[in-house]
């Protein structure tokens, strides 16, 4: 099995569906059988939307967030496929990736 890293990026307060758009996502990668996933807040990033960091005084919802799922590469497309039926316009990266949990013998290489 080929296993990726599938990253999206999004702001902090961004929504579809009257859901935040990473609890939209991490829903839809279970449901399609990804090995695991996770969301991680930025506190400072740019990118096409500008500049954007946490100050003593921000109001939060215009930070980047990242979602990172491991699943694969077939699922990947098949999120890939989702969002842009969704039209949601987010940046994202696809790597290979190699599998492991430390300590329990072999690790699983993506081909």
């Amino acid at each position: 099995m080929n296993t990726v890293c599938l990253r999206l990026y999004a702001r902090e307060g961004e929504q579809h569906r009257a859901r935040l758009i990473h609890d939209y996502l991490l829903e839809q990668a279970k449901a399609f059988g990804a090995s695991g996933a996770t969301v991680m807040r930025a506190s400072a990033g740019f990118g096409r939307h500008g500049w954007h960091e946490t100050t003593f005084f921000e109001l939060g919802g215009d930070l980047p967030v990242v979602i990172e799922i491991i699943l694969a590469a077939e699922l990947a497309e098949k999120m890939l496929a989702l969002c842009a039926a969704e039209q949601l316009h987010l940046f994202y990266t696809l790597m290979p990736v190699t599998t492991g949990i430390t300590g329990s013998g072999p690790v699983h290489e993506s081909d």
